[in-house]
């Protein structure tokens, strides 16, 4: 896997939001650096053996000094790399390959970690329940089997999975689909301008309404302004 070339307006999507899925080494780079001349190629090759266990983002710091403001760069090369959003090892320097290769091998997924994703990869409600089991508040896990129950019929069971984690954009969605059913036709117009009138004294009115918005997404333009409106009526 090819390495990808970092800016200070892609660091958040390809390193931040895609560590979370797997270990992102960056390498903090420049053209006048004669050591990341040397580095460079070396770590592109051992990064290229994990066959995509483990990706490299390559930032050339004098063209996006941000970045290198977030990571107190001093000096480089420098190589840091990051699991879940936060950094979870790094080097300075041009270090030799076999070095670099301890480094790499040290990200990579244990045995037991390789078998959770190929669980969560099967997709079905038994290879998931099964990586739930090993790991009962996995994200993924829990987001896969909470659209396939809602997609199966068993809203209710949805609902309670999703409980054991945090809010985020994918569990809001499973449980929107769980309360409302099936996406609502084009016509959120009437349904919604009907509940606002309900919003402020009625609980499920108001979750209705959210959940239609959650459903719509933000691309649909009429969200944002339905979003004001409900915030006008309540408050």
């Amino acid at each position: 896997m090819a390495a990808t070339d970092i800016t200070d307006e892609t660091f958040e999507a390809e390193v931040i939001e895609k560590s979370s899925q797997v270990t992102v080494v960056v390498d903090l780079w420049a053209p006048w650096c004669g050591p990341c001349k040397t580095l460079g190629p070396i770590i592109e090759s051992v990064v290229d053996a994990t066959e995509g266990k483990v990706i490299l983002a390559k930032v050339n710091i004098d063209e996006n000094p941000a970045i290198g403001q977030a990571f107190k760069v001093q000096s480089i090369p420098a190589v840091y790399a990051l699991k879940d959003g936060a950094v979870v090892n790094g080097f300075m320097g041009a270090l030799p390959e076999h070095e670099i290769q301890a480094f790499v091998d040290g990200l990579l997924p244990s045995q037991d970690e390789q078998a959770l994703e190929q669980l969560i990869a099967a997709g079905d409600e038994a290879s998931l329940r099964l990586a739930l089991q090993e790991e009962p508040a996995n994200e993924e896990a829990i987001g896969a089997l909470g659209e396939l129950l809602v997609a199966d019929g068993r809203p209710e069971e949805a609902l309670a999975l999703i409980e054991r984690i945090p809010d985020n954009d994918r569990t809001r969605k499973i449980a929107a689909t769980a309360r409302i059913g099936e996406a609502p036709n084009d016509d959120y117009d009437v349904e919604l301008t009907a509940l606002l009138d309900s919003v402020k004294a009625d609980d499920d009115a108001r979750q209705k309404f959210v959940d239609i918005l959650e459903l719509m997404g933000a691309n649909d333009p009429r969200t944002s302004d339905y979003r004001r409106k409900l915030t006008t009526r309540l408050y």
